[in-house]
C-alpha cells in the first residue's frame, strides 16, 4: 500500500485517479478547496482535507502530518479562455500552489511528483502536437503549465524528485462541474440542452479537438508514479479521434435524445484553431488505452448528467483585467450565471443535425 496525496481529488479528473488508487489499496488523502469539487464524488475510503494549494501554511502541515510517498497534482485553476484577464488568480493558483507543493514534497521525502499539465503548452503549434515541439503558449493558462513542467525539470535534476508532466487535453466525462461558466464546452453543452437553452458555439465551430473520455486515460496517471522510464517526461495525453467543436455539440445533442435542439453560433474569440497530439510515445510508456468513440463517451456521460442536472451557472470568479478582444464572448460567458441567453443576441441558430 502506498500514501497518496491527490490534489484536486474531489473534482473531475481526480475524482476518476482516487477511485483508481481506492481500488487498487492505495491509502488516499485528496486536499481540495471545493470550489469546483464535491465530497460526493469520493469513496468512502479517501480521507478529504479541505484547503487551498496556495496557502502555503495549509500545504506544508498537511505534508509534515502525513509524509506522502507520492503526489499527484490536479488541483488548478483550467479556464483557459479567460487566463488572461485573471492573471493574478491564474499564476498564484496553477504556479505559486504548485511550488508550494514541490517545496513540501521536497522538505517531507516525497518519492514522485505526478503533475496535471495541459496540450495549452504548445500554444498554436503544428498538429498533431509533439513532445519533441518547441512549447509556444498561446495564454497565461498554458504559460503557468509550461512554467511548473520546467521547475519540475529543474528541481528532478538538482534536488532528485522524480515526476512525470501529463499533457491533457479536452478530456469529459461523468463528473464534470456542470455549473461553471467558463470552461469545459462538453459540460456546458449537457447543461444548456438540459436548462432548455441553445447550445453556444463561438463562431462557426470549426476548431478542432481531440475529445478525451475521462475513464481511458485515468490510469495513465497511476502507471506515470510506477514506471521509471517515463519519470523526468512530459507526456501527452489524448485520444487519437479529433472532432470539431460543433460536431461535439452534434454529439451532446443526440446523447441527449434532442438531436433537433438549438445551436447557436457566438462571435468568434481569440482562441488555437486546432489542437490535438501524438499520444504514441506515453502509450508506448505507459502502456496503450481505449480511445472510447465520442458517441459512446458522451452517451455514459449524458446518463450520468441527467441525474445530476440541470444546474445553475455560477462562479466566484471576479475578471481582474478588461479583454477588449474578446468583450463579446466574455460578457455572454459572464453573464451566464445571473440569466438563461437570449436567442436575439446570436448571429444566427443552427437546427440541423449533420455537420
Amino acid at each position: 500500500m502506498t500514501r497518496f496525496l491527490v490534489t484536486g481529488g474531489a473534482g473531475f479528473i481526480g475524482s476518476h485517479i482516487v477511485h483508481a488508487l481506492v481500488e487498487r489499496g492505495d491509502e488516499v488523502i485528496v486536499l481540495d478547496n471545493l470550489v469546483g469539487g464535491t465530497p460526493d464524488n469520493l469513496p468512502s475510503q479517501a480521507q478529504l482535507v479541505r484547503g487551498d494549494i496556495a496557502d502555503p501554511v495549509t500545504v506544508d502541515e498537511l505534508f509534515a502530518a502525513y509524509r506522502f510517498e507520492k503526489v499527484l497534482h490536479l488541483a488548478a485553476f483550467a479556464a483557459e479562455g479567460i487566463s488572461h484577464t485573471v492573471k493574478r488568480h491564474n499564476y498564484t493558483v496553477n504556479l505559486i500552489g504548485s511550488v508550494n507543493l514541490v517545496n513540501a514534497a521536497l522538505t517531507t521525502g516525497t518519492r514522485f511528483f505526478g503533475f496535471a499539465s495541459s496540450v495549452a503548452v504548445y500554444g498554436d503549434g503544428p498538429t498533431p502536437m509533439c513532445e519533441d515541439d518547441t512549447p509556444v503558449p498561446a495564454d497565461s493558462y498554458g504559460n503557468a503549465k509550461l512554467a511548473v513542467e520546467r521547475e519540475l525539470a529543474v528541481t528532478m535534476r538538482l534536488q532528485k524528485l522524480p515526476f512525470t508532466a501529463l499533457r491533457m487535453h479536452n478530456v469529459y466525462g461523468e463528473r464534470q462541474n456542470m455549473a461553471d461558466p467558463y470552461r469545459n464546452a462538453v459540460a456546458i453543452f449537457l447543461n444548456q440542452v438540459l436548462r432548455g437553452e441553445p447550445i453556444t458555439v463561438y463562431g462557426d465551430g470549426g476548431q478542432r479537438r481531440a475529445f478525451t473520455y475521462v475513464g481511458d486515460i485515468a490510469q495513465a496517471f497511476l502507471a506515470a508514479a510506477e514506471r521509471e522510464d517515463a519519470w523526468g517526461r512530459a507526456l501527452n495525453l489524448g485520444s487519437r479521434a479529433t472532432w470539431t467543436v460543433l460536431e461535439m455539440a452534434r454529439a451532446v445533442r443526440d446523447a441527449l435524445g434532442t438531436p433537433d435542439h438549438p445551436i447557436m453560433h457566438l462571435p468568434a474569440r481569440s482562441e488555437v484553431r486546432a489542437a490535438f497530439t501524438d499520444s504514441a510515445r506515453a502509450r508506448r510508456i505507459l502502456g496503450d488505452w481505449t480511445d472510447t468513440p465520442l458517441p459512446d463517451g458522451m452517451a455514459r456521460t449524458a446518463a450520468w448528467a441527467r441525474t445530476h442536472g440541470p444546474v445553475q451557472p455560477t462562479t466566484s470568479l471576479r475578471l481582474e483585467t478588461a479583454d477588449p478582444d474578446s468583450s463579446t464572448w466574455l460578457a455572454w460567458a459572464t453573464a451566464r450565471p445571473a440569466a438563461g441567453p437570449s436567442v436575439s443576441e446570436t448571429p444566427r441558430t443552427d437546427r440541423t443535425t449533420t455537420a
